[in-house]
């Protein structure tokens, strides 16, 4: 399966930065990604492989619902988006803080 260059560029938004996204991390050795509402299994892994130069061994995905927020002027609601797991092979990693003072 081959995707353009340009769509794999703009399937992965952001690392997703936690507590429960650093514990998957180090228990299960996988990175979790905010990604792109329409995004595909293929197209993140197609993605994370172009992007970081690692070999990736699985993908979920799952949707997050936006939560309900109530403010004086009633009831709105926060956009809901997708979150990725991505299960690298063993050996490889990404390490998102290069560059930044050991």
């Amino acid at each position: 399966m081959s995707f353009s260059q340009e769509r794999l560029l703009q399937v992965l938004l952001a690392p997703q930065i936690s507590e429960k996204a650093t514990y998957v991390a180090d228990k299960n050795e996988q990175i979790i990604f905010r990604v792109a509402s329409d995004a595909t299994k293929p197209e993140v892994k197609a993605a994370v492989e172009l992007l970081f130069k690692v070999q990736v061994d699985a993908v979920q995905i799952l949707n997050v619902k936006g939560k309900v927020k109530r403010s004086a002027r009633g009831v709105g609601r926060r956009k809901g988006w997708k979150k990725a797991f991505v299960c690298l092979k063993p050996g490889q990693e990404i390490n998102f803080v290069e560059g930044g003072a050991a």
